[in-house]
């Protein structure tokens, strides 16, 4: 357990010194802005495309991972929409809000550099074939779910499903870790090798992504903060740093996938909630507390629950 916490910690240790490189003034947040934008816009998006480029698909159908994947988030996302509007009585807009913080995990700023770490290359493959599909589900969901709910609180008319699913989609195709997802696509069903000079630039790249991700979330952090809902924020916290990963779990044992793609699988999804959950509560003034809650409780709680999760695994 003590080797596993080591392996977790640092992990844990560069959000906290991006969050007190802010907090304590020695960068203004708008710099932890730029180098958020730096990660999601450039070095991720390498990172991604090398790993897909250069991976051996040895294990297969993609399919079991995603089953494997998407039925924790699909029971995790309907305890938490269940908990907001059957056990804290709020509106059918407060209940997606809280299935989807409870269910979206923070897949790149901390799962790839986490997955890095603990499991290796194999386990960013895993996790690449997930973010394949993950992100365009997720908001997806999350948007036509939103939207629905918005209909049946205020009784105003929606936007038409194919006017909303066509925003979704031209957002989707404009996403960094999508392109990147799909050149790495391209050059790995062409058999192009990254070699001489490129490879060196894009290592270079993709080497910068684990720490600039985490460090950047860190200096992000400030904004959100425990400002309301801690209640419900406690019980999506829960949902998202035990029953998520619990579920999906179970769910990789029954499909038979291999230890690395298990262990990929169940720390990504052990780790905190991901910034999306704002983003949504943003876009659709709703929930702003709930979601930043959720994040700092998950964030704060991560580095104990994910050690459980890697010593369960290992």
């Amino acid at each position: 357990m003590s080797d596993i916490f080591q392996n977790v910690l640092p992990i844990f240790i560069l959000i906290l010194t991006g969050w007190l490189i802010v907090r304590l003034g020695y960068l203004k947040p708008t710099v932890g802005d730029a180098l958020g934008d730096f990660v999601f816009r450039v070095a991720v998006p390498v990172l991604l495309f090398r790993t897909i480029a250069e991976a051996d698909f040895k294990d297969g159908s993609p399919w079991p991972l995603w089953v494997a994947y998407f039925s924790g988030v699909a029971v995790t996302w309907t305890i938490g929409h269940l908990a907001a509007t059957l056990a804290f009585g709020r509106d059918a807009r407060m209940g997606v809000l809280a299935g989807v913080s409870s269910a979206f995990a923070n897949t790149v700023f901390i799962g790839l550099p986490l997955v890095s770490r603990i499991v290796g290359e194999e386990g960013i493959v895993a996790l690449s074939i997930l973010l394949s599909v993950h992100l365009p589900v997720m908001m997806i969901a999350g948007t036509v779910l939103m939207e629905r709910a918005e209909r049946r609180v205020s009784g105003k008319p929606g936007q038409s499903p194919l006017k909303l699913l066509g925003g979704v989609a031209r957002n989707l195709l404009r996403n960094p870790l999508v392109i990147g997802l799909a050149f790495g696509a391209a050059f790995h069903l062409l058999g192009q090798p990254l070699d001489g000079p490129v490879k060196s630039v894009v290592d270079q790249l993709a080497a910068i992504a684990a720490p600039a991700a985490l460090v950047s979330i860190g200096m992000a952090l400030d904004k959100y903060g425990l400002v309301g809902n801690l209640g419900l924020a406690t019980v999506t916290s829960l949902l998202k740093l035990v029953v998520l990963p619990g579920v999906v779990f179970a769910a990789c044992h029954l499909l038979g996938l291999n230890d690395n793609w298990t262990t990929a699988l169940v720390l990504t999804s052990a780790v905190p909630t991901g910034v999306n959950a704002w983003l949504i509560a943003n876009h659709f003034n709703v929930g702003h507390a709930l979601a930043s809650s959720t994040i700092t409780l998950t964030t704060a709680l991560g580095v104990a629950s994910v050690s459980v999760w890697a010593y369960i695994l290992m």
